[in-house]
């Protein structure tokens, strides 16, 4: 800075901690007077770990004040001891103490973990809402179990592994989009955590398929060796173009429900209700109660 503006003076780590204070303090308060006005209250919970295996849990809220959607994180606090549900329950329930919010909780959403599942319902008898995209991972990755995908799914990996660390292989695969005017797209490695970059790994080795496959039949560049282990079969491309069209209805019906939106209109609680299912072998994860169904489907808009 004292290149950049000499004259600016730096404040002091003690200066920019007070003043950081001071307008968690200030934002703190009015959030605090939104929330006292506002009727009824919903929360979501989340317990992750950071890179330095610290454990956290997450607590936002979500209201309607003056006719608009009102969201906001309450707190990010350490949490030491065991995710049992007694403890979790402790969490929540002090959470709801601080900021002033006991009787105005009627719903919480969580990710299925059974021992959250029990903090809310069992212990302090809220609303218990799974997070939908949870719970879509979840039936999705049931689907993904079925041997034939799986070992799919493995194969496909490999392969996409093979380029991601081979410099010889990614450049001529460049050279062979090139020669086929395909788009010069890089392969996509899948995540565990997120079904829908296993989609994006298939849709992007379909639209390379015979870039790929070139690559392959090339001995100057794969060994014979290698190409008989990495090379999709024509059953497994098969596997691959009947299951894409599942996956993007899928991803498609996903985005209808971004992570910065909180759905509460009944039009949005019937659109979960028809997810096509043919991908995955386990429906439950998609089925609605029926009497929170008709809690919804009863509500006036």
């Amino acid at each position: 800075m004292e290149c950049v503006e000499p004259d600016y003076k730096v404040p002091s780590r003690k200066t920019v901690t007070a003043r950081m204070e001071s307008e968690y303090e200030k934002m703190a308060t009015e959030l605090k007077w939104k929330m006292q006005r506002a009727e009824n209250i919903a929360i979501t919970s989340d317990g992750w770990t950071a890179l330095t295996t610290e454990s956290y849990l997450t607590i936002t809220c979500h209201f309607v004040a003056e006719g608009k959607m009102v969201s906001a994180v309450l707190q990010t606090r350490a949490m030491e001891e065991r995710h049992t549900a007694e403890n979790l329950a402790e969490h929540l329930k002090a959470a709801t103490q601080e900021w002033g919010l006991l009787g105005k909780v009627i719903a919480c959403v969580h990710d299925n973990a059974t021992n959250i599942v029990v903090a809310n319902h069992r212990l302090l008898e809220w609303e218990s809402v799974p997070c939908f995209a949870h719970t879509l991972q979840l039936a999705i990755n049931d689907g993904f179990k079925a041997t034939a995908i799986s070992r799919l799914i493995g194969t496909c990996a490999r392969l996409v592994g093979h380029f991601h660390h081979s410099t010889v292989a990614t450049v001529a695969l460049r050279k062979k989009q090139e020669q086929q005017e395909l788009p010069r797209h890089k392969l996509i490695q899948p995540c565990n955590t997120r079904w829908n970059s296993v989609n994006d790994m298939l849709e992007r080795l379909h639209e390379q398929r015979w870039a790929v496959t070139a690559v392959l039949s090339d001995r100057t560049v794969t060994k014979l060796g290698d190409a008989k282990t990495l090379e999709l079969t024509d059953d497994n491309w098969k596997i691959i173009e009947n299951l894409l069209p599942v996956l993007n209805s899928l991803k498609t019906f996903a985005m209808q429900f971004p992570g910065d939106k909180v759905w509460y209109y009944e039009s949005d609680i019937k659109t979960v209700i028809p997810v096509p299912m043919p991908a995955t072998s386990s429906a439950r994860h998609f089925c609605v109660l029926p009497e929170i169904w008709e809690k919804y489907s009863t509500r006036k808009t």
